[in-house]
Parts: C-alpha cells; structure tokens; sequence
C-alpha cells in the first residue's frame, strides 16, 4: 500500500534522541484543539556527524516513543536534507525523504531539456489566471527561459535522488519531500507554479514541497518580515499548488511544508488562519529547538545541571565564528547583545532559563543569547555521556519544558481558533 502523509504533519527535530516520548505527547495533546497531527522525528546528516549519532537512533527514539505511549496513528522518520552523497546512510530507517536541492539551484541545465521544458510550458506565456488569485500573472518568454534555467537542474537533481531511493526502498514505500527553502532569495509563486511543472515534467510524486518565503527564518527565533507580504505570498503559494495538482497531476494530498528552525511565532496565526480557509494540510518543522528546551531544563534543575548548561555557554561563547559559519543564511546574531560569560556566570537557574526560553516580550528574553546556543548543540555532544546522564537524571522536568514548548508556543498558535 502507498504510504501517503495525512493532512497536518510536524517535524521534531531531536539533537540528541532523549525526547521522542515528551514531543509525541504534545501532539497527542493537540486533539484537544480537534486537530490531529502526526510526527515526523527528522535529523539531517550534519547534526549526526557533529554530534556522532546515526539514523537508526532516530528510528529507536521514534518506534520507542510510539511504542510506549500506546500511539496508535502515522509516524515516519526523515533523513532532513540528504542528497546522494549521503542518502544511503539513511536508506534503512528513514520513511520519509527531505531531498534538498537548494546547492542546484542556478545550476546550467540541459540544453534540450531547457527546450523541452519550454516546449510543454508554453501555453502559459501571456496572462496567467490562477483561481482565487484576484491578479493575473504575466508570463513572457523570457521569464519562462529564467525560471527554467534557475530551477531546472536542481528539480533533475531532486528526480535522480528520488528515483534512486526508489530503487532501493521500492515504490510508494516512503514520502518524498522536496526543499530549497536555505537560499538567499525566495521563490516567488509564478516560480512556485512551474518549480511544480518541473517537478511533474520529471516524474517525481513529491507530498511535501518546502520553499523559501519572504523574510527571514532564523534559528529558533521569530519570523523577521513583513507579515502582510507573508500572508500574500502564503495565500497564493497555497493556491498554486491546489491548480498544479490537477494541472500537472501531481499528488492530490501534496501540501507546503515550513522549514528551519525558526518559531514563527508571528506567522503561525497568518498559516493557521488560511490553511483553515481553503481547507489545506501543512508540515510545519521545529528542527532545534528541542535541544533548547533540554537546556531550559537542564537549567532549573539542578545545580549540577545549571553549571553543565554554563559552561556549554562560555565554550559556545569563545567558539561562535565556528559555530556561526555553518549556519550563516539562518541565524542573526548581535555580538554586542551577547551576554559575557562573566555575566552569566552569577545567573541564576531562572535567569538562565528565562533569557533562553522563548517568551515574546519577557524582560530576560535575549534572542542572540538564544541563536548562539541553538548552534552550540555539538559542544553539549563533546561531553558525551556526561550531557545525556544529566538528562536522563532530570527526565521529567526536561521533558515538561519539550511538550509545553512543541504544544503551548506553536500548535496552539497555529491553531488559536480551532475548537
């Protein structure tokens, strides 16, 4: 049978798999708000290599989770931005397959299938009338030949990795998502439309398709936009995908999916609202901030534990140049509003806790404080075991700051005026 993904799907990301059970529980907690989500545990091959984990302790953490709680509805785990350097490492225990293509992007195609492309697209050029778009879009020659010499090669690449999991998984048995969303610029919905040709015109049945929006999606921070361009830009990229399913035959249940690990706090209202009115699913993705909430935790819980999360700090601290680096399209960090080390040194457990937790207009809040730490994840790695001890020690008030964080601060946000 053909695994297909349901209507709301959420990625939790967890940097070091102590914490599938706490964010399973927060999901299960959503059906109070009549929304059923369902989990996707997802971690990328960088957060294994820096933290030397592999992609079966995801599935562990996940089949456990599901397992103990008596869950009883979907679940996958994602191999988070692989390509084919590295899929293989996943191909086991991963059933869900985020295929990023952002380094394609502007790559020079294939003359004849640049042409071809052209060819099947161009009963689009001149006015394009997308239904519920008040505005028609115009598309001439040279647009098209733009956009298919900007997307072309990454969409072929995103084909080959995708026919090549196939192979191997056998069709139908996993989801295959499609992502370009950790780029500069972002695609605009004439883009999105035929980014969707293209994907049809390579046979690739992608379910979820992640984007990058206007503004700006730091790591485990709020949404830095204009929200009413948002909220255009939104409304219209859900309208494209609803015309390219039939017109390109695409799958009936493909739906956007919200990358990075930014809270999107100020747009959760924007997607919520109109997901609701046009009656469409959603992936929204938290990768990171699990880690946070671990921190948050590890802070109030002991003395011991404050010192560890501390020392983290100061290491974070001296290190960010090499922290920062690999992250530099997604965090914003303002060195002049980073505390110093000797500052935090006199912190409380709380003070700690509450300059890191995501609280929008809380006195302590520091959101540099809180990009740097979301990048120090490898540095909490370094200590080994002893990090994971101190989770396993302080279970159940680390837990309690992951389902609150997953459920009070993002689905309730997206979800306000569900009943």
């Amino acid at each position: 049978m053909k695994k297909t993904i349901c209507k709301y799907s959420f990625g939790v990301g967890d940097r070091f798999a102590h914490q599938g059970e706490a964010q399973l529980n927060a999901l299960m907690k959503a059906a109070n708000l009549g929304v059923e989500f369902i989990p996707v545990w997802n971690k990328s091959n960088r957060e294994h290599t820096n933290i030397n984990s592999t992609p079966n302790n995801v599935r562990v953490e996940a089949d456990n989770a599901v397992k103990t709680l008596n869950w009883k509805g979907q679940y996958f785990v994602d191999a988070d931005h692989i390509n084919l350097s590295n899929v293989d490492w996943f191909m086991d225990s991963s059933d869900f397959f985020t295929i990023d293509v952002a380094d394609f992007i502007g790559k020079e195609s294939d003359a004849v299938e640049i042409a071809d492309f052209l060819k099947v697209n161009e009963k689009y050029l001149g006015e394009l009338q997308i239904p519920g778009i008040d505005e028609s879009i115009s598309v001439n020659k040279n647009k098209l030949k733009q956009i298919a010499d900007k997307f072309l090669f990454a969409i072929k690449e995103a084909s080959v990795i995708y026919k090549y999991i196939e192979q191997k998984k056998g069709k139908g048995n996993f989801i295959p998502e499609v992502s370009m969303d950790e780029v500069e610029d972002p695609q605009s919905p004439v883009e999105l439309f035929f980014i969707l040709s293209a994907l049809s015109f390579y046979n690739l049945p992608v379910q979820t398709l992640a984007p990058k929006f206007t503004g700006r999606f730091n790591k485990g921070v709020d949404y830095v936009g204009d929200l009413d361009l948002f909220k255009k830009e939104f409304e219209q990229d859900l309208l494209v995908v609803d015309f390219a399913i039939n017109e390109f035959g695409l799958p009936e249940n493909l739906k956007l999916s919200i990358h990075s690990g930014s809270d999107k706090f100020s747009i959760y209202p924007i997607i919520g609202d109109l997901i609701k009115k046009y009656d469409k699913g959603i992936h929204i993705k938290t990768a990171g901030t699990t880690w946070l909430e671990e921190v948050i935790g590890l802070a109030i819980a002991s003395s011991d534990s404050l010192l560890l999360v501390k020392q983290i700090y100061y290491e974070a601290y001296e290190k960010i140049d090499e922290l920062a680096m690999p992250y530099a399209t997604v965090i914003d960090i303002d060195l002049k509003q980073l505390p110093r080390p000797d500052e935090v040194r006199d912190w409380s457990g709380e003070k700690f806790a509450n300059s890191l937790r995501h609280i929008p207009g809380h006195p302590d809040y520091n959101l540099n404080f809180r990009q740097l730490l979301h990048v120090a994840y490898k540095l909490a790695a370094n200590r080994g075991s002893t990090y994971t001890t101190a989770l396993q020690q302080n279970k159940q008030i680390v837990a309690k700051q992951v389902t609150e964080n997953i459920f009070e601060r993002h689905i309730k946000r997206m979800f306000k005026t569900v009943k």
